[in-house]
């Protein structure tokens, strides 16, 4: 480059080549200078201080600026000074082309330090131009005291900036964003000295209002206690609306060089800030941990005994009341305890990578406390509810089996009451002591009837004992008047059989003293007797309560009720025919002028009682005819229910089976990135969140085939619990596979890891999880390590190698391998994490080398809160070396990575 045009202008401009224009670096040195004298007055000050900061330990300054580099000699031994190195020999002659030779290789220099000077020739220094020189000598403090300052990734300018910032943010009224307003109260500055030197610095005594007496405090100490020159005067800034840039980098860069070694002290205590964050983070996440599973414990242990309890209700009423708390408990109450359980299980895996991310141990929840601990307890809970819900259903049948049961022998006791009512007291009467020979017949075959009539009542007994039995097996709950009842009517019986066999005994011995007994009427007596029983066995069938539960049923019903009605055309022949016998027997009596005493001597059923009978049986025909209809409709509709929860049960089952199917052939497969593949499963939670409707839909019409009582539905194999059940399993398996994608962009970006690696490690893991379970058992898992190239082999040393990788990929002892654990074994394989010897090595910076630190040093360089969290952690250091108040960082190290007890 040329260095040496002569009589041209200072022109900033890009830089090229690898060189650093240092001129360009900052907008319009030119016009600045023009713009503002007071600029050009700073700087020369500035400059000239910075200047004879350096010459002065070659015992020399300058007084001029401008005048004193005119020769080049006092130029090259300033940049001997700064760089530590020789410049060649300068030519010690007064004339002029002397002097453009020694400035010549003072430009030289400069630009084999990889600096490009624009438009600055030896000429114009030689000639004493002040904007070249001012120039000039900027760009050497650019190259040699700015441009090494380097803070978290930026440099020059930028990291001297930063590093104000960092070192002025704890300070009152200190607001550093650019390097001219932001230091004209002069509070910035003394924040610096303080900052690195509290006791040089009354810092809570300064006053924002009063700026001049604050910068030459600051000016004052920095040039008596360290060595800084004082470069800048406070008047000129202050009565400056804009301080000159280039001046104030120029003397704070003399601060940063001045405080250099306490760069190392900041990193450090950067570095145990980063691991103590962790470790506060890490804790936090512990407590969250421990505090949700706690309460959902807790939630299982209180609700376990309520699904549990079977103790029957008495009514219908109170069962169905528990029915609806058992369907409030599972739409309102089990829903969030689901995503409870879901986001402790996310809670906890992501812990358990953060933690081996940070080169943490495990994290061992308390005694109880685990995954697998709230797995079992919700699996018992699961169990209870189950069985709660068949509990209940039966007890809902049982209860309405009871009903039915209850108000037939109520029906039949009645029945068999009003029959028996005065039975004891006919069979009692003597009246055959006094009767006429007719008489004695008529009461014989009366008796006769009686006995026919009590053999038909038998089947009533019979059944009305067998429902009270039924009833006691069935723990009907006010079985003891129902025994009761029973036993009054089966001893009342017992009385009536042994009655009538004592009466017949006496009306077969009196029988034996009459001659006839008129046939006409025991004929009649004899066919009026069944056929009554039959109408009152008709009349009670017509009555009888009936329970069916299908359209097959009702139906059969209905055709047994429509076949009765086919036999009362006959029936109706044989009450006309049994009327034509009491109306022969009368038409003879009349044809004789016989004068019957009474009715018929043989029997109590007379033809009114028939026709009574028969009208009523004709009434409650189409009675019958209606109960059906109105059953038959009801079944109906119960039919229309089944088929319409059946279509929906019938979508929504197979769209829960194919979800899972995706889910799980996107957790197997490598499409796309991770990020792909988290979008895509997050696409499939909001879709399944979507279809959330239909689920509800087909809860709306559960309810109403519950609420009919339906119990069975041919149409479908899914049962609502079908359903619940595989939605709850789809949305937790969708959450879990999304937690393990993230743990797994979290570990790649932790690591380091490539997409391509993350392809090969998913390659090699999907090519031996041969049944596609997501999971490796151990001897897939060792045949997958053979394969990259791990000495496992079966042998004692193999063997060892194996155990000691499978306690690094299965802590918890589960008996597989996730692909989270191999990712994080292999991402562990290949990079380097922070340990412990690092973490002791910076706590040692802190502490100046000591074996110990002092709870006012970790103050003064951590920030309060993890400070204070270091001070309460560490043990006394009791070392023999030990000051008051010393603490032992290196077994605090230890214990932040598992190798020690805290």
């Amino acid at each position: 480059m040329d260095y040496h045009a002569a009589n041209q202008p200072y022109q900033p401009g890009p830089g090229g080549d690898g060189h650093t224009i240092y001129m360009a670096q900052e907008d319009d040195w030119d016009r600045d200078l023009l713009l503002d004298p007071a600029w050009e007055k700073q700087q020369r000050k500035t400059f000239t201080a910075w200047c004879n900061s350096h010459l002065r330990k070659a015992g020399t300054q300058i007084e001029n600026i401008d005048e004193d580099f005119r020769d080049g000699l006092k130029l090259m031994l300033l940049l001997e000074v700064i760089s530590g190195e020789r410049l060649p020999k300068p030519e010690r002659g007064k004339m002029r082309v002397h002097k453009i030779n020694n400035v010549n290789k003072a430009l030289d220099f400069i630009a084999s330090k990889g600096v490009k000077l624009v438009s600055i020739g030896a000429e114009e220094i030689v000639d004493g131009n002040a904007k070249m020189t001012l120039g000039m000598i900027w760009t050497i403090i650019l190259r040699f005291a700015i441009q090494d300052i380097s803070v978290e990734e930026t440099s020059a300018k930028e990291g001297l900036l930063l590093w104000c910032q960092r070192k002025t943010a704890p300070y009152k009224n200190v607001n550093v964003q650019n390097f001219h307003i932001s230091w004209k109260d002069g509070l910035a500055f003394n924040a610096l000295i303080h900052r690195h030197r509290p006791e040089l610095i009354e810092y809570e005594k300064l006053r924002k209002d009063d700026p001049v007496t604050n910068l030459n405090n600051a000016f004052e100490v920095a040039e008596k206690y360290l060595d800084i020159p004082k470069m800048l005067d406070a008047e000129d800034i202050v009565s400056t609306a804009r301080p000159d840039e280039k001046a104030i980098m120029t003397y704070v860069s003399s601060f940063y060089h001045a405080f250099s070694g306490a760069q190392k002290a900041e990193t450090a205590a950067n570095r145990i800030c980063k691991v103590l964050a962790v470790n506060q983070e890490n804790e936090h996440l512990m407590e969250d941990y421990e505090k949700l599973a706690s309460d959902l414990l807790e939630w299982i242990r209180r609700t376990i005994p309520w699904l549990e309890n079977r103790v029957p209700e008495k009514t219908m009423q109170e069962m169905q009341q528990k029915l609806e708390d058992f369907r409030d408990y599972r739409r309102i109450h089990k829903p969030p305890k689901v995503q409870e359980k879901c986001q402790l299980e996310i809670n906890f895996n992501t812990l358990q990578t953060k933690l081996r991310l940070s080169n943490r141990p495990a994290f061992m929840p308390s005694e109880g406390k685990m995954i697998s601990d709230i797995n079992n307890g919700w699996q018992h809970l699961e169990q209870a509810e189950k069985g709660y819900e068949e509990w209940q259903l039966n007890e809902i049948r049982r209860l309405e089996r009871l009903y039915h049961l209850a108000k037939k022998f109520g029906q039949k006791a009645s029945i068999h009451e009003s029959w028996t009512d005065g039975k004891e007291a006919l069979l009692n009467q003597k009246d055959y002591e006094t009767a006429t020979l007719s008489d004695i017949k008529a009461l014989i075959r009366k008796h006769e009837a009686f006995e026919s009539d009590l053999a038909a009542h038998q089947d009533r007994v019979e059944q009305i004992a067998a429902i009270a039995q039924e009833l006691n097996e069935l723990d009907y709950y006010d079985s003891p008047a129902v025994n009761a009842r029973c036993q009054k009517i089966c001893d009342q019986w017992d009385v009536l059989g042994s009655l009538t066999h004592t009466r017949r005994e006496a009306l077969e011995q009196t029988e034996k003293q009459l001659e006839t007994i008129d046939q006409l009427h025991l004929e009649y007596a004899k066919r009026a007797a069944p056929f009554n029983n039959w109408m009152g066995g008709a009349m009670e069938d017509l009555q009888d309560m009936f329970i069916v539960h299908t359209i097959e049923e009702i139906e059969g019903l209905m055709a047994a009720h429509e076949q009765f009605k086919f036999t009362l055309p006959d029936a109706d022949k044989e009450r006309e025919a049994i009327l034509g016998i009491q109306n022969e027997a009368q038409k003879i009596a009349d044809y004789n002028n016989i004068k019957l005493a009474g009715g018929n001597p043989y029997t109590s059923v007379t033809p009114q009682i028939i026709n009574s009978k028969w009208e009523k049986v004709q009434q409650l025909v189409p009675k019958r005819d209606n109960a059906l209809k109105v059953e038959q409709n009801k079944q109906q509709s119960n039919e229309h229910l089944r088929l319409q929860f059946a279509n929906q049960a019938n979508i929504v089952g197979p769209w829960i089976q194919t979800k899972m199917e995706e889910i799980g052939r996107i957790a197997i497969e490598m499409h796309g990135t991770l990020e792909d593949q988290l979008n895509h499963l997050k696409q499939y939670e909001r879709s399944i969140i979507n279809y959330k409707p239909n689920i509800d839909k087909l809860e709306q019409e559960h309810q109403l085939i519950q609420e009919a009582l339906i119990f069975d539905n041919k149409h479908t194999n899914y049962t609502m619990e079908h359903i619940r059940m595989g939605l709850e399993h789809l949305l937790t398996t969708v959450a879990r596979t999304i937690n393990e994608v993230e743990n797994q962009i979290l570990t790649r970006d932790a690591k380091g890891i490539s997409q391509e690696q993350m392809h090969e490690f998913r390659a090699s893991f999907n090519h031996f999880d041969k049944d596609h379970t997501g999971a490796l058992g151990p001897e897939e898992f060792k045949a997958c390590l053979i394969s990259l190239g791990y000495d496992v082999e079966n042998d004692r040393q193999g063997d060892a190698e194996f155990h000691r990788i499978m306690a690094i990929v299965d802590p918890n002892n589960t008996g597989y391998v996730t692909f989270q654990g191999f990712i994080d074994f292999m991402s562990r394989e290949t990079t380097d994490t922070d340990t412990a010897d690092q973490v002791i090595a910076s706590f040692k910076v802190l502490a100046g080398d000591k074996n110990y630190i002092t709870a006012a040093e970790l103050r003064r360089e951590l920030p309060p809160d993890q400070a204070e969290y270091c001070i309460a952690r560490m043990a006394p250091y009791q070392g023999s070396d030990a000051a008051p108040g010393a603490l032992d960082y290196m077994s605090f190290s230890t214990a932040l990575y598992g190798e020690s007890d805290l």
